[in-house]
């Protein structure tokens, strides 16, 4: 029985999605609940299962296309293929990969300005030479190959010595660029980064941070911590859970804005950037403000490896009400993060460096960290601002008010 594979129901607000990429190809057998096909939406990527064990028929969509809720994808014949249909195919293709294959001389070739130089220097058409490149590609090395075994084979008593090519002189530079779409991922950063700059008044206040206390207290507890709740103690949890006892004291920073009105957020949902190999994403950590610091990043954790995976969902992107961002894991000193909207606020922290500071009138060397806050001048006044970053600093200076709540 031939059953159809459709675009499942896309998340909320999301209208259309891009066909990646197959994992199967026409004729291969399938397993139930295997994944046939990857679609990338504006945030997530979606799975598209085999809803029963049997061979694809037929693909009737493919890479790159933009495709709606409901979309034929592909047809499933149902049932599994035979022993005999599986062997013969794989067989066959195993005895072709081992022939070379021949040029389609109805397709054009594709070259460099370099392997043209050479071609045309020794009086030789490119169907001559197998490229071994891409596509077909013409490279260098075949040109190459191609004249150090044509030397023998070519040559007949009588005729002059054959012009000898340094196989490792240089005969030109290759100068190529590659033309490729955005993923719909990266597109829809561009467009809300852009959206953020053009809606809001945006304005960053800076601060710095001395993080001796938090330091020696994170390593004279660390392995103790990890044996007893079977997760790392990393800063995250440190400055989350500062950032939201100051937005406890200052409301407006976690607010956000619609229309004309203000809207104030008795929770404290925190955004948490996370850069995967598709783009920067913002996975939502619910009710920070309700968590131990190991429920923090033992949900960290889960959320990061999901968003790394593409495998999160679009309700775990939406709804958070204040943003952290951590370029300093890459060595970024100072940076002026953007905000995430409908968020008024977003902080960003930096690498932890080793620095010269007065300390009761002397000179010491302590780990200092810079804070950027960026945030919606609209709302958020310069003072809410500034103060805001100290309650942090204050917090994180001398962690055991995390504890108390003073």
């Amino acid at each position: 029985m031939s059953i159809e594979i459709k675009v499942p129901p896309l998340p909320e607000s999301v209208s259309d999605a891009t066909l990646v990429a197959w994992h199967k190809n026409v004729g291969d057998s399938v397993a139930r609940d295997e994944n046939l096909v990857d679609l990338e939406t504006d945030k997530v990527v979606l799975e598209v299962p085999a809803p029963s064990a049997g061979v694809l028929q037929e693909i009737k969509v493919n890479d790159g296309a933009t495709v709606t809720a409901g979309d034929v994808l592909a047809v499933l014949e149902e049932g599994t293929a035979s022993v005999a249909e599986n062997k013969t195919p794989v067989a066959k293709k195993t005895v072709e990969a081992a022939q070379p294959q021949a040029k389609d001389e109805s397709k054009p070739i594709k070259t460099s300005p370099a392997v043209r130089r050479l071609l045309d220097e020794h009086d030789l058409e490119e169907t001559t030479v197998i490229g071994t490149g891409k596509d077909g590609r013409i490279t260098k090395a075949d040109v190459l190959a191609f004249l150090k075994s044509d030397e023998s084979s070519n040559v007949t008593p009588g005729d002059p010595a054959p012009a000898v090519v340094d196989e490792g002189e240089t005969v030109g530079l290759e100068r190529t660029e590659q033309r490729v779409p955005m993923t719909r991922l990266r597109a829809r950063i561009a467009e809300r980064l852009i959206e953020a700059q053009q809606s809001a008044a945006m304005l960053t206040t800076f601060n710095e941070v001395d993080l001796t206390k938090v330091m020696s207290l994170r390593s004279r507890y660390r392995d103790s911590f990890e044996k007893e709740h079977g997760v790392r103690l990393g800063f995250m949890s440190f400055f989350a859970k500062a950032a939201v006892e100051a937005l406890q004291r200052f409301p407006v920073v976690n607010a956000s804005i619609e229309g004309t009105d203000v809207i104030y957020h008795n929770y404290y949902d925190i955004g948490i950037a996370v850069s995967t190999e598709r783009g920067l994403m913002v996975p939502v950590i619910r009710d920070v403000d309700q968590m131990s610091f190991a429920e923090f990043e033992r949900e960290l954790g889960e959320i990061a490896k999901k968003a790394q995976a593409g495998t999160i969902g679009m309700e775990e992107l939406t709804g958070g009400t204040f943003t952290i961002t951590n370029g300093g894991i890459f060595g970024s000193m100072m940076s002026t993060p953007i905000l995430n909207q409908p968020q008024s606020a977003i902080l960003g922290m930096h690498t932890i460096q080793k620095r010269p500071m007065v300390v009761d009138d002397e000179i010491v060397v302590r780990p200092m960290m810079y804070l950027a806050l960026t945030y919606d001048h609209r709302i958020i006044d310069g003072k809410d601002s500034v103060q805001f970053l100290v309650a942090i600093k204050e917090l994180l200076e001398d962690p055991g008010r995390l504890l108390l709540q003073v």
